[in-house]
């Protein structure tokens, strides 16, 4: 690529008219010398020195303040787009330090920049690679069971129905765990509205209660409200159907770990926190080691992937409950004692 000669030209030029201006004047008070004496020679070479030296800067500003400016103006356009406004490009101070400030602003902002973008490249890696491995166990459990069928085993009443109860189990998983996949996905696009009314939360918790007590009783699993609430009617604001899922999720979740705990127990309660009500999900079982406790609420998270794998579990339930709670804009916690058990804690604004 062929360099630009602007820069030697300008020199060139530049040069040779001071270096003529120099000797007319050197000449002038050459003259004068001849005349006047010893004292105005010296004067004249500096009156010379002066002049060239200003000349010399007042071009060499020039040039690099245009170029400077240029490259001042380029910036701003590609900070914030193709249009500027003129009246960014003159801000007081020195042009070098502003050219300067808006440099490292622009080379920090696009480092963060790139850095988001690797870790949004590596979060929809391991996303896909999650689907992929929740859904592949359902489909090859289906793929199994269907070929032991069409082998024959359709026609063996002691295979057939157990077979079939297996693909159809499966089927579920499957329905189950892209059904969770859309309802995260909605609540993160805002395209779920969000149906906000007063209700009381006791009544909700009551209902969640009843719906999941025969599931609980076959896991010999005592599933209560906190004693001296059952009367207290506590009014809350919010979507009813999502907090009624919240509940249900969170329960779901302590009842997989729950352990071979003979009185094992899933506890409701709730405390007054001034503008919120602060709901507890407690259980005595196995509990959660603190390393894990971080990655609770990762899409696909699990703390014992054999013992949820078989629980047929999605993977989802916990992440979906913080997804809920942020459209409300609330936050979820969990304290957790391995062979203890664990609190899952999270807000919900009080009724008007």
């Amino acid at each position: 690529m062929r360099k630009s000669s602007t820069p030697v030209k300008l020199t060139l030029q530049t040069t040779v008219s001071i270096l003529v201006i120099n000797l007319l004047i050197l000449f002038v008070f050459g003259q004068l010398y001849s005349e006047m004496g010893w004292l105005v020679f010296p004067l004249g070479m500096f009156t010379t020195t002066i002049f060239t030296y200003f000349i010399i800067f007042h071009t060499l500003e020039s040039f690099i303040y245009k170029k400077i400016k240029l490259i001042y103006k380029t910036i701003h356009r590609l900070k914030r787009g193709i249009s500027y406004n003129e009246s960014e490009l003159t801000q007081p101070g020195d042009l070098f330090e502003n050219v300067n400030r808006e440099v490292q602003e622009w080379a920090f902002n696009q480092t963060a920049e790139i850095q988001h973008l690797k870790e949004m490249a590596q979060y929809r890696r391991e996303f896909v690679g999650n689907v992929s491995h929740e859904l592949k166990t359902p489909i090859f459990n289906i793929q199994g069971y269907v070929d032991t069928l069409l082998d024959g085993g359709l026609y063996d009443s002691k295979i057939n129905m157990a077979y079939l109860e297996k693909t159809a189990r499966s089927v579920e998983r499957m329905i189950n765990i892209v059904k969770d996949l859309e309802t995260i996905s909605n609540i993160e696009a805002g395209r779920i509205e969000m149906n906000l009314i007063n209700f009381n939360l006791v009544e909700l918790s009551k209902e969640v209660i009843e719906m999941l007590e025969d599931k609980a009783h076959k896991k010999r699993i005592h599933l209560f409200l906190a004693k001296g609430m059952h009367q207290l009617p506590i009014m809350v604001h919010g979507d009813r159907d999502k907090i009624r899922q919240v509940f249900v999720n969170l329960i779901d979740n302590a009842a997989k770990y729950i352990g071979s705990n003979q009185n094992a127990y899933i506890k409701i309660s709730f405390y007054d926190m001034d503008e919120n009500i602060l709901v507890e999900v407690s259980d005595n079982g196995m509990g959660i080691a603190t390393e894990h406790l971080p990655h609770i609420f990762d899409r696909f998270y699990r703390v014992d992937k054999a013992r949820s794998s078989d629980q047929g579990g999605t993977g989802l339930g916990l992440s979906i409950v913080k997804h809920i709670l942020e459209a409300h804009q609330q936050t979820i916690n969990v304290r957790s004692t391995p062979e203890i058990g664990s609190t899952f804690s999270f807000t919900i604004k009080k009724g008007r």
